[in-house]
């Protein structure tokens, strides 16, 4: 896929263990693309500082040929749920989109707060700034 955007990870959909799609998937430095389609193509990305979880499945016909789906959920408004289906090395894959969703996340000093919304209830301990009153209060 050419973007014009360095890439760190790219693989293709697979069909019985070999890339005979036309839907490919790529992981650059902070977004996560999709392309697919032969004659009409699609493209959807999904920016990794909005992830907010990242899970794997496996099933048996694709543990035979050594591939599976890394399944992205995410506050992306249009994509809220990315999957990564029959790919090469899924385990690794899940890991390397977990590190640079981490290395975004700081990058970008963004808090699970932020992600969640501001109405919910409950705050997240981790948000409170040690400066502040809450915090103060909180360790007493």
């Amino acid at each position: 896929m050419k973007t014009g955007v360095e890439t760190i990870w790219k693989d293709r959909k697979r069909f019985l263990g070999m890339p005979l799609s036309f839907t490919r998937y790529s992981l650059s430095e902070d977004r996560l693309f999709l392309q697919k389609g032969f004659l009409n193509i699609q493209f959807e990305e999904i920016v990794l500082y909005r992830v907010s979880d990242i899970s794997l499945k496996i099933t048996l016909g694709q543990r035979i040929f050594g591939v599976g789906s890394v399944i992205v959920h995410s506050s992306d408004k249009t994509t809220p749920h990315f999957e990564l289906k029959n790919i090469k090395r899924p385990m690794e894959v899940k890991e390397l989109i977990h590190k640079q969703v981490e290395e975004m996340k700081i990058e970008r000093r963004v808090r699970v707060g932020e992600l969640i919304g501001e109405g919910e209830e409950g705050e997240d301990p981790c948000d409170l700034d040690e400066s502040s009153d809450e915090y103060a209060a909180q360790e007493e």
